[in-house]
This record gives C-alpha cells, structure tokens and sequence, in this order.
C-alpha cells in the first residue's frame, strides 16, 4: 500500500504515524496510508516557513503569480482525476467533485492576477510638505486548518491568497480526507515555490492542532470547523495576539412563499438540503413556506425525492452519495430519532438503504410539522436532514429565517420583487439567495456569514486582501 508524506521544507519527510484512508462508499477500498505528524514536525514546518519567509514576503510578484498560474492550470488539466479522487475519498458524487476541482483550480489562477494587482494608496498631509503612502504587507507564517467537506476548494481559497500576498503557510487539513490535501500539496511543490513556503502536516487536529495554532512563530490562523472548535482557537489565538478568521457553519434557511414557482422552489429546496448530502454549511435544513403553498409544496417535495438516487459516489447516475464517515452517520441518525421525538412528522427517507458494498449510506429525511424552537431547527446537524416549518406570511417567514444563531447563507423563492428587495436587505446573513439554492457559490467574491457563523475578515476574491496582509501607513517629508 501506497505511503503518503508531511511536505516540510521542501522535503517530503515520514510521519511519527500513518493511518490508512478509506472510501466512505465502499469500506473494503483503501485508498493509502497518510502520515500522521506529531508536536516536532509542526515545529519543523513553522521554522521553515519562518525562515522562507524573509525572501518570500519581498520577492518579485511576477514569480507568484507565475506559479499560482501554473498550479491552478494544472489543477484545471487534472481536475477529472482529482475530482474522481474527492468522490473516492470524501463521497460527494464525481460530478459534485469534477465540479470542486475546477473551483479550486479557478481561486488559484484568480490569485495569480491578485498578485499583480495589489493596490495601496498616496494621499496628501494634513501638515505642509509631508506625503502619506498607505500599502498592504504580508503577515508572516499563516496556519491554515481546513475541514473535511470541501477537501479541495477550502484549502485553494486559503492557501492561493495566502501565498499570492507573500505569506508563508503551515496546512493542516481535517484527518478524515488526507488524499485530497496531499494532492494539491504534491502540485504545488512542483511549482518552484521556494523551500518553506508551503509546508503540509497531516494528522488529528487533537494531537498536532495545537502545536500549530499556539506556536509563537506563527502569526495568523484561518479556519474552517465546528462552532465548539472554533470558539477554542480564537480563544487561544486572541491570548497569543495572532490574527484569526474562523468560518463555523450554519443553520441555514430556505424561504418559499405562495407567490413562488413551485418547481422552482422544488428545485432549490432538494439542491440546497441534500446536495452533497447535505454536507455544506451553507445547505439549507430549515425550509419556511407559507401557509398558501405549503400543501402543493409538501407533496412536489415528496415525488422529488423519490427520484432520487443515493449510492457509491462514482456511480453513473448517482445523487447523493454516502456520508461521510461513520460518527456523522451515527450523528445524522441521532437527529432523525431527535426530530421524532420532539413530535416532527418524518415524511420520507431518513434509513440506511441496502446496499450490495459496506458504506455510510443514508437516505434523505425530510420532516414536516416541525416548530423553529425544534432542535432539529436551531442545531447544525450536517447531514441529508431538512425540516419545514409553516408559516402565515412574508413577515413570519423573515423573522423565523433571522431567529437562529447563525448567519452564513439565506435564500428565497419568490416573483416578487419587494419580497426579494426586501429579503435580501433584511436577512440576517452575510450571503443571500433568490430563486437560487443556498448552496453554491462564485470563487471571485467574499464568502462569509454573521454571527455564530463567522468570525474576522471574509474569504474569497479581492476581500482577502484583508485577512491576510497587514496595513502599512508611511509618512515622508518632500
């Protein structure tokens, strides 16, 4: 079986450990054994980067972007296989993943042309003879701790700004999906990055998470997790006065009113709540509709999911692929017995289906007759699980949708155009949707939420510039 390594200073180095990576689809298949690093080799990393970090930071921003080009090209050229590779590894369906790759590909060319394009300012003095300059600069060493559920396009959009701005990085990626992250690591070594530059560790983020996030080299720390987690980390990252930015999912809400194209609403609705198996904190568990479409409502969305198909993720023809592991199995089934007992009507799915090969299968579970107070309406419960929730009108509906903690994605079915004017002011969510699934969005632009969701300075496009420069304001007699 194949052994995967930590890149660490430009050097493929053996982990302390190796733990084999299997294929949530079919348990029997063994994709290879990653390293495991341990509290030394997140030392290593960071020193590296620490020490790469005094050329990189003021190098020629032609050589950036040159090598962001070439390794989004070549995630571009190879995103079939490594696509194939994500549906293997993570269980969203090929396509789902084909389609990830090509993102993650398209972040890092759009920061080869960020490299170019890095603006400051010149402005006049309040005092006589003095002019002001204001530039951006690079942090330093970035730790970046990525989650399992979008193994090739979280890691892109931190990793290409990170890098284009003249930062050096430490990534660690979430346990569970090592082949994904190891394949990007193994395309951007071949770059022509200098030594250091870009380091991978691979391993549980409870032994190595926090040896990266304290150590005293690194200057920053992005992530994308759990709320729990993440309220830990800015903790520990406030007390060592590092930057940090902290993305923490979701509870997300789809609005239907009567006015709304039922096929429409449909549509969004099973694309937003059991897409990649509703494994995106940006799906939409909460349905709201209004009391005049609900009835014809409920039933489209019944003969809708019977005609979907849930099966091995490089299955032609499949939909929804497994879960992805075998705790968010047992967590995504916890809710559905969760929901029957706080009196919520199941209408379909929610069992494991046969199946001829050992997976976390799971079919979808919609519940109806649910309340917002419902756990399974104010908690994250990352999985193929949506309820709805009737309500009387458009007032109701805005104000069940903004009663959550949470505050990433938020959307609407609707033809009319105050309704949407006035939902897409008043949501509480740092990114909103009409007529379009809260699920799945655009590679040039801030993605964040509100909240419990996110935390510090948004992600994606040219709003990264925020997180990962530092602000430079110089003074100069003339």
């Amino acid at each position: 079986m194949t052994r995967y390594h930590n890149l660490i200073n430009g050097q493929w180095a053996e982990g302390a450990t190796y733990a084999p990576n299997h294929n949530p689809s079919n348990l029997d298949d063994i994709i290879g054994e990653y390293a495991h690093a341990d509290a030394a080799q997140v030392d290593d990393a960071v020193q590296a980067a620490r020490r790469a970090f005094a050329s990189w930071s003021v190098g020629g921003i032609q050589a950036r972007s040159d090598a962001l080009d070439r390794i989004g090209s070549e995630i571009l050229q190879r995103k079939d296989e490594l696509g194939t590779l994500l549906a293997r590894e993570e269980g969203k369906t090929r396509a789902e993943g084909i389609g990830e790759a090509a993102r993650a590909g398209n972040i890092f060319r759009f920061f080869a042309g960020e490299c170019l394009r890095t603006a400051g300012e010149v402005l006049p003095s309040v005092r006589p003879g003095i002019g002001i300059e204001v530039t951006r600069e690079p942090i330093g060493v970035v730790a970046l701790v990525t989650p399992w559920n979008f193994p090739l396009a979280i890691p892109a959009w931190k990793i290409a700004p990170a890098l284009a701005y003249g930062n050096c990085v430490v990534f660690k990626p979430a346990d569970l999906v090592p082949g994904c992250a190891w394949a990007i690591a193994e395309i951007i070594h071949r770059a022509g990055l200098p030594a250091g530059v870009f380091n991978l560790v691979m391993g549980r983020g409870s032994v190595i998470g926090d040896a990266l996030v304290t150590h005293p080299e690194v200057d920053a720390v992005s992530f994308t997790g759990s709320q729990s987690v993440g309220q830990r980390l800015a903790q520990s990252c406030v007390a060592g006065m590092k930057k940090v930015q902290l993305e923490m999912g979701g509870k997300n809400a789809q609005v239907v009113l009567d006015d709304a194209d039922l096929r429409t609403a449909v549509e969004i609705s099973v694309q937003s709540a059991f897409f990649s198996t509703g494994q995106r904190c940006t799906a939409a568990s909460r349905l709201i509709v209004t009391e005049g479409i609900y009835p014809r409502f409920l039933q489209a969305m019944r003969e809708r999911m019977t005609t979907l198909k849930v099966g091995d993720a490089l299955a032609e023809g499949t939909d929804i692929g497994p879960v992805a592991s075998q705790a968010q199995l047992e967590q995504d089934l916890a809710y559905i017995e969760i929901g029957r007992h706080e009196g919520a009507t199941l209408v379909l799915g929610g069992e494991r289906p046969s199946s001829a090969q050992r997976g976390y299968y799971l079919k979808p579970a919609l519940f109806s007759e649910t309340t917002p107070d419902m756990r399974i309406n104010r908690e994250e419960i990352f999985g193929p699980v949506a309820g709805i929730i009737r309500v009387r009108d458009y007032e109701e509906a805005l104000a069940v949708a903004n009663a959550t903690s949470f505050g990433l994605s938020t959307g609407i079915a609707t033809t009319s155009l105050k309704h949407a004017t006035h939902f897409k002011r008043h949501a509480q969510a740092g990114m909103v949707m009409v007529n379009l699934p809260t699920a799945g969005v655009d590679y040039h632009v801030p993605f964040g939420g509100r909240k419990g969701s996110s935390y510090g300075a948004r992600e994606q496009g040219r709003y990264a510039a925020e997180f990962y420069t530092t602000v430079k304001t110089a003074y100069t007699s003339t």
